[in-house]
């Protein structure tokens, strides 16, 4: 028995179901068990010590955690990394006009402030031209930028939509900024791979079934089924949803990708040693030989 760890359950998560609802997993040789742990540290903790055998996580998660001894690796992608929208007000007619601005953030330690960081950068904006404020999770960053709090945020759907009818405006996206920033994969430890290298090729199979019937599109009112089941989401919502997923390629996880996270990750927590390369962090093998 594969014991699996979801953080939360969302939309990215929808191949699990799919891989559940027709027997892809059990079928093919990998019976899961899957348990939503509501956090990001205590899944790491428990997948670590050996609680759970696979971990869907961020990529710095990981990285950190190599970095602390952990027997982690990366195996595949899970989903597509965050749609998050660059807002600013209404005056701020391009990133360097942010100069001596407050840019609200969740923690100014996390990746996506970092990445806001190097972004600036890019634009000519040294760290210290701009004030990173803390104020929470997007709800409070929704109402600090509506409240004037701030000029800038990175901030998700549908929290970007209400702040542009607001009157505020939106400078790019997450994805263009970073075309090839990973979203959240699939980990394991590298010694329970070994042991287990039939169960793990069988895992990623079902996931990759699942994944290529969520794509047919001869199977799309069956999908849309799924979501509402499990997410009490309206179906044309999960509709909208499907096809959002499918406009764009299969993700992944590449080199060039997590280089990006490394760096973001040295940054943040000033690691004195070497930057690690990919390969500490990343090992394909079993995605190749599941036929991807």
């Amino acid at each position: 028995m594969i014991k699996l760890a979801l953080i939360s359950e969302g939309v990215n998560t929808w191949p699990v179901y799919a891989a559940q609802a027709l027997d892809f997993w059990n079928s093919g040789g990998a019976a899961v068990d899957i348990t939503v742990t509501g956090s990001s540290i205590q899944q790491m903790n428990a997948l670590k010590k050996g609680d759970f055998d696979i971990g869907f996580q961020q990529v710095d998660h990981i990285v950190r955690g190599v970095e602390q001894g952990a027997d982690l690796f990366i195996f595949m992608g899970q989903s597509h990394a965050p749609e998050l929208s660059l807002i600013v007000s209404a005056q701020i007619n391009q990133i360097r006009d942010l100069k001596g601005r407050n840019i609200v953030v969740d923690d100014a330690r996390t990746g996506y402030s970092l990445m806001l960081k190097k972004l600036f950068e890019r634009h000519g904006l040294a760290q210290e031209d701009t004030r990173f404020i803390n104020v929470g999770g997007s709800q409070e960053r929704f109402d600090a930028m509506k409240n004037g709090d701030g000029a800038a945020c990175f901030i998700n759907p549908p929290f970007d939509r209400n702040l542009i009818a607001a009157g505020l405006k939106s400078l790019g996206t997450s994805g263009e900024f970073f075309p090839t920033y990973p979203g959240p994969i699939a980990a394991t430890r590298r010694a329970w791979a070994h042991d287990h290298r039939a169960e793990l090729v069988a895992f990623i199979r079902g996931f990759n079934r699942a994944y290529a019937w969520l794509g047919d599109p001869a199977n799309r009112d069956v999908a849309i089924a799924l979501l509402p089941a499990r997410l009490n989401m309206p179906a044309d919502m999960a509709g909208r949803a499907l096809q959002q997923i499918f406009s764009r390629p299969r993700p992944q996880i590449s080199e060039d990708g997590l280089q990006q996270v490394v760096d973001l990750v040295w940054v943040a927590e000033q690691f004195a040693a070497p930057k690690g390369s990919p390969s500490r962090y990343l090992d394909l093998q079993y995605l190749r030989e599941a036929g991807e």
